[in-house]
């Protein structure tokens, strides 16, 4: 098991957890469910995601996932930026309609600050515990 992006056996069954920075409960909400359904959805159609299992906690997801082409830290990248960029610019919008946008963002704004990959904002915390399932 590794923490981090590294995914050493790129073409293998893998268990994957991503986690909301600070553990905020973004996924207590339909609409951010729904969005990362959406998502896991278009990476099926699109991008080669083969999908055995899944949970959305209200803070985290748990999904053992495998790539059919491409690399698989390809697509859980591609994965963690669509969803991130789309729930922030939910979060930014004044049609947004959460009662703690205000406050999630401050702390998405303050987990940006120590991560130099983000400008603004950071969603996922970095890196994703991860194991090969075989």
């Amino acid at each position: 098991m590794t923490n981090g992006y590294h995914i050493g056996d790129q073409a293998a069954p893998h268990f994957l957890t991503f986690t909301i920075v600070d553990w905020v409960d973004i996924f207590t909400r339909k609409k951010y469910r729904d969005l990362f359904l959406e998502s896991l959805k278009f990476c099926q159609k699109n991008k080669g995601l083969e999908l055995y299992a899944f949970v959305i906690m209200s803070n985290h997801v748990h999904l053992i996932i495998q790539s059919k082409f491409g690399k698989l830290s390809d697509l859980v990248r591609d994965l963690k930026k669509y969803t991130a960029r789309n729930i922030i610019d939910d979060l930014l919008s004044e049609n947004s309609g959460e009662s703690r946008s205000e406050w999630m963002l401050k702390r998405f704004e303050f987990a940006a600050r120590s991560n130099r990959r983000n400008s603004d904002f950071q969603l996922w915390k970095y890196g994703n515990t991860n194991g090969n399932i075989f």
